[in-house]
């Protein structure tokens, strides 16, 4: 097989990767809104 894997390997590795790529794109959208919000109050945590 391609690279010396067994074709359930490659299984496996898809599925990992099938699984991670949207939860890194939700973190990523999640860390940037939170981000924003912080940025809003002010760098210390001041709401006014």
């Amino acid at each position: 097989m391609f690279l010396g894997l067994q074709w359930y390997w490659w299984l496996g590795i898809a599925a990992v990767l099938a699984v991670s790529i949207p939860l890194k794109i939700r973190f990523v959208k999640w860390q940037s809104r939170r981000r924003q919000e912080q940025d809003r109050r002010g760098k210390w945590g001041d709401g006014e």
